[in-house]
């Protein structure tokens, strides 16, 4: 029988695999996009039309696919200056801190893009060229960022109950525990 977090575990990895995919899949069609448009500008004299909106609208899908997994990996982008001289027992409050603040900043992110978005459908918002409705775009990112808030707050949740020890690891930041038996050292 499966425990709750082995499901949620899997349904996590389910998640996370299936924004990759997208992510990944979106990112090669710019490529295949990219690479076909220079092909035809430079060899054949026809670019493709609306090749520049097309690379931005995807690009922007792929930045915020994949700002929920970054987030969930805490693989942001980090300056270890003062990681030498941090007490490894307090690395836990610190990355509550870390992803609380994160967190409160997109959720305030969320709400204002996901107004964007409702505007963007109220005035009829459009590419220029191809006429593509930007909103569907705005509200993927609007919910990309609230997943990301979700998750900023559930690894911050983490890290409390490992402040608290409650759970031994609160997640891939923390502390390694050294489980060896010092006596049985030959």
């Amino acid at each position: 029988m499966q425990t709750l977090a082995t499901r949620a575990a899997r349904l996590g990895l389910v998640l996370q695999r299936g924004l990759e995919g997208v992510a990944g899949a979106t990112l090669f069609a710019l490529m295949l996009l990219t690479t076909a448009d220079v092909t035809g500008r430079y060899f054949f004299n026809h670019p493709i039309l609306g090749t520049v909106e097309l690379t931005q609208l995807m690009l922007a899908a792929v930045v915020f696919l994949s700002l929920p997994v970054v987030c969930w990996r805490e693989a942001h982008i980090s300056v270890d200056l003062l990681d030498a001289v941090f007490p490894k027992g307090l690395i836990w409050f610190r990355q509550l801190v870390v992803n609380g603040v994160c967190g409160a900043a997109l959720w305030v992110m969320t709400g204002r893009v996901w107004a964007l978005g409702e505007r963007a459908f109220a005035w009829g918002d459009v590419t220029e060229f191809l006429r593509i409705p930007i909103g569907y775009l705005i509200y993927l990112m609007a919910l990309m960022l609230g997943v990301s808030t979700l998750l900023l707050g559930l690894r911050a949740l983490g890290y409390l109950l490992e402040g608290l020890r409650i759970i031994e690891r609160g997640g891939p930041l923390s502390p390694e525990r050294d489980t060896t038996d010092k006596g049985d050292a030959a």
